[in-house]
């Protein structure tokens, strides 16, 4: 199963975030791909503030991890683009942050294959004319509970 959106400027990726974060209510595993600018830490932004995150949400691309408390969970908010080995991962005891009831955001999720848990849902992001196409694929039972709710949710 997988759901595929056009999406026009960072204030729609921002919105189709708040989208997606409704379907994830109980946190989970989240892989984003695409290339430099794609607009992966907009998207996270949209997810974070969907689910009721107030603040300034910032790459973690020299800080390898961002945490962010929520209401119902805390989130963690991954940028693995300057990791040379995933062993570093391991190192900074990354499996720690992978609880049952946390939400892992993870962008550039190749670097740490090997060491990170598989993804519930896997967000690809590519260039299309002037915007992005936005798919979303399930990998577990919970990433499948969680496109089911996001397809009924999304009237985008």
């Amino acid at each position: 199963m997988q759901i595929d959106k056009e999406v026009f400027g960072e204030e729609a990726m921002e919105g189709m975030g708040g989208v997606i974060a409704s379907a994830l209510t109980s946190g989970g595993v989240i892989y984003l791909s695409g290339d430099l600018g794609m607009g992966k830490t907009t998207l996270v932004r949209g997810m974070l503030y969907g689910l009721g995150y107030k603040g300034p949400v910032k790459s973690p691309t020299y800080t390898i991890v961002e945490p962010y408390e929520l209401t119902n969970f805390d989130a963690y908010h991954f940028d693995l683009y300057r990791v040379a080995n995933a062993e570093e991962l391991e190192f900074m005891g990354i499996r720690d942050y992978f609880a049952e009831n946390t939400l892992c955001l993870i962008e550039w999720a190749e670097m740490g294959l090997g060491v990170l848990p598989e993804a519930d849902l896997i967000i690809s992001l590519s260039l299309i004319r002037q915007g992005r196409h936005v798919s979303i694929k399930a990998q577990t039972q919970k990433g499948y509970a969680a496109l089911s709710d996001l397809q009924n949710a999304m009237v985008l």
